[in-house]
């Protein structure tokens, strides 16, 4: 039976069974009293689906026991919304449920009665609100990523552009939040749940590759699995527990579309899991396991020594089974997985009842980091661009000579690390050294770099405003600008005035002196600024960002002085140029978006093609003809997504293409065509070769490519070696 056809009684039912099956201690007549308020205070209300409200609520709960969370937070999570939706007040509920219950109550409660200038600003204060109620209780922001889960496992009822918006928002704010939580199950649920919606085409295409390969998959992970059980348990008598693993859909995206890879070129789409009693098992096991696989060079991790920022521990490594198949072997202790799955609430203080500071309050310090963050700049948007950047899922892991470990997002500069070390280190650094040598200001550290920052002694010394378009994190950038603030204030205001003056002038605002005073004056208080010279002073240090507010700005001087636009007629007319797009192609109506090539077809230049707008990821170009594109043409609702695509006139950069040789199997026959790309001056990615029926065997080649003319070209010269029956160009 679904949940559409049970009544409220019968789902909240299975939420009590769900309760009883974990075997935990719960107040289930506390659970009981909240759901009897929500059932009365919910009471006529609907969800867009249709169903009674209060079953939203109960479904979160439900969530939340899954994931260990205690009573109050299930209480909580049944009384989310009626603060917010319904006549009751968070003193009703402080009343009938207790101080802590109100607290999460209210934390979770958004900010919709207060009026803001956009979407943007009330998305980034209702973050900003949680993350302030998180740093008095860490529940906070796991009810609310269990009440995110479950609108998004229901979001098809919502219109397509509701649900690209909640999509793109799940993407960048709450799967961020998760990650840095360690709550990998619902990390990857809402990534994948959004990219559904950001973009159908390639979700329904790895589905449709994962598919495919569902029992060969299996059955090799199975395969992997008794020949570890044959060697650790029988053979040595090891105990051990053992689990296989695919990768997330969005895993492999990011790989796939984002970085470029073939599908057979990610090596982590299998894993396997082996979970043992303590940290030295766990090297022992590795051992073991390099001895039955070959191990791949540079493909071993160790976040034992080394944990992620989100407390993830584990051994990571990347092994070739003797059939040639890649894998990925996790090992780690049953701690390190209760971590892994639930992250946070693995650690559940509350359980214990532990007072004062102890680890979990050290592990929430990033929370009060990105509010002191945000709390340095005049722009409350930044508080999410933080989460974009600074809580992003990749992540570098760098030494202090000293050997402390610094974490940064990837893509992060020396900047970014000598301001995470310490303000004072990020103003005074003239230079620095990584592994011992010199290198530039903009270098990018990696992980496993050791990095020494060098400082001067100069009081006056100071950061330069360059190194702002630099730096990668918001903590690094605030803290520049933070010096500017205190440091420069009449450099800023000159600066702040020549940058006003220039976007002005480009948008012909031109008004005497005593009415610009007047009209500065009001948009400096619109601004909450006390005067015209600290609302320049902000745009000169980066706190305000004047391209944010010019459309306003702009809005009100024509409204106010009817300035008319400048004569079309009287301007000389610039003769056109066809801008070059990225990647060689140009996006009709479009300038300068993010491009990527479909993998399901592989465009070249020369084939006819066509675009399609994600949300958030860019345009992915297909090849007309793609069965994709056929498919998602039919689409109703996916149609306006559809744009205009051609290639530049002129296109220097190299595409992947895969071929496909059909051939006999005779020894030589990989050197003949070795031999033959060779002479071609041609870039091989990728080679594989099965064998086929018959004595034949078939070679799919990645090669880097420019063009349709070159894979002619290449294609009858593959042709003619002896013993090749055809050659085709590969769909996959």
């Amino acid at each position: 039976m679904s949940d559409r056809d049970k009544t409220e009684a019968e789902v909240f039912e299975g939420l009590l069974s769900t309760i009883k099956n974990t075997g935990k201690q719960y107040d289930v007549d506390a659970i009981t009293r909240a759901y009897q308020t929500a059932l009365t205070a919910h009471e006529g209300q609907k969800r867009v689906s249709g169903e009674p409200y209060v079953m939203h609520p109960i479904h979160v709960a439900e969530i939340l026991v899954q994931l260990g969370m205690d009573t109050d937070t299930i209480v909580a999570a049944l009384l989310h919304d009626v603060v917010e939706d319904t006549p009751t007040t968070l003193d009703i509920v402080e009343k009938q449920f207790g101080k802590d219950v109100a607290l999460l109550v209210d934390g979770v409660t958004k900010l919709g009665k207060i009026p803001f200038s956009s979407r943007e600003e009330q998305q980034a204060e209702n973050v900003r609100k949680m993350l302030l109620a998180m740093a008095k209780d860490v529940r906070v922001i796991i009810i609310k990523l269990a009440d995110r889960l479950h609108n998004m496992r229901t979001l098809s009822v919502m219109r397509p552009q509701k649900q690209r918006d909640k999509a793109l928002e799940t993407m960048e704010v709450y799967a961020p939040l998760a990650h840095r939580l360690g709550i990998r199950a619902v990390k990857e649920e809402l990534e994948d749940l959004a990219l559904r919606y950001l973009d159908p085409v390639a979700y329904e295409e790895i589905e449709h590759m994962l598919e495919l390969k569902r029992d060969e998959r299996n059955q090799f992970i199975d395969h992997i699995k008794e020949r570890i059980i044959q060697r650790i348990v029988v053979q040595d008598g090891k105990k051990i527990h053992l689990e296989g693993r695919v990768k997330s859909v969005y895993g492999i995206y990011r790989k796939v579309y984002m970085n470029g890879r073939s599908f057979d070129e990610i090596y982590d789409i299998y894993a396997v899991r082996i979970i043992v009693d303590s940290v030295i098992e766990c090297y022992n096991i590795l051992g073991i396991v390099h001895d039955m696989f070959r191990p791949i060079p540079n493909r071993f991790k160790d976040y034992i020594s080394t944990p992620k920022p989100n407390m993830y521990q584990s051994l990571h490594t990347t092994v070739i089974d003797k059939e040639g198949i890649p894998f990925e072997i996790q090992i780690r202790t049953w701690d390190m997985h209760y971590t892994a799955e639930y992250g946070i609430a693995a650690h559940w203080k509350y359980k214990a009842g532990i007072q004062g500071k102890d680890k979990l309050e050290e592990r929430l310090a990033w929370v009060r980091q990105l509010l002191e963050v945000q709390q340095e700049s005049e722009d409350v948007e930044d508080i999410v661009r933080s989460i974009k950047t600074d809580l992003a899922p990749e992540e570098v892991f760098v030494f202090t000579p000293r050997g402390d470990v610094i974490s940064l997002p990837v893509g992060a500069t020396i900047i970014d690390f000598a301001y995470a070390i310490h303000t004072a280190v990020g103003n005074r650094m003239v230079g620095a050294k990584v592994d011992g040598r010199m290198v530039s200001i903009d270098y990018q550290v990696k992980t496993g770099n050791i990095v020494e920052i060098i400082t001067t002694k100069n009081p006056t010394q100071g950061p330069s405003r360059d190194w702002l378009k630099i730096v990668k994190t918001s903590e690094a950038r605030n803290k520049i600008r933070s010096w500017f603030k205190k440091e420069r204030r009449e450099e800023n205001i000159a600066e702040g005035r020549s940058e006003l003056e220039r976007e002005f002038k480009r948008n012909y605002i031109n008004l005497p002196e005593p009415e610009m005073r007047e009209f500065l004056t009001n948009i400096a208080k619109r601004q909450h600024f006390a005067s015209i010279e600290d609302f320049l002073a902000a745009i000169g240090y980066g706190g305000i960002s004047l391209s944010r507010i010019m459309p306003r700005i702009k809005d009100d001087y024509q409204r106010t002085y009817r300035t008319p636009e400048p004569d079309p007629t009287k301007l000389v007319p610039k003769p056109k140029k066809e801008r070059k797009g990225q990647s060689g192609v140009i996006v009709e109506g479009l300038d300068s978006c993010l491009v990527k090539f479909a993998r399901c077809c592989n465009p070249l230049p020369g084939d006819d093609i066509i675009g399609f707008v994600t949300r958030g990821f860019g345009v992915s170009i297909h090849k007309r003809d793609c069965v994709n594109v056929l498919a998602a043409m039919q689409d109703e609702t996916q149609r306006d997504r559809w744009v205009r695509t051609h290639w530049a006139a002129s296109v220097k950069e190299t595409f992947k293409s895969t071929i496909e040789i059909y051939a006999t199997d005779r020894q030589g026959m990989i050197a003949d065509i070795s031999i033959a790309l060779a002479n071609m001056h041609i870039q091989m990615h990728s080679l594989n070769a099965r064998e086929a029926k018959d004595k034949h065997v078939v070679i799919q080649i990645t090669l880097g490519i420019t063009g349709l003319d070159q894979l002619g070209n290449i294609i009858n010269i593959f042709s003619k070696i002896p013993g090749v029956i055809s050659v085709e160009r590969a769909t996959q």
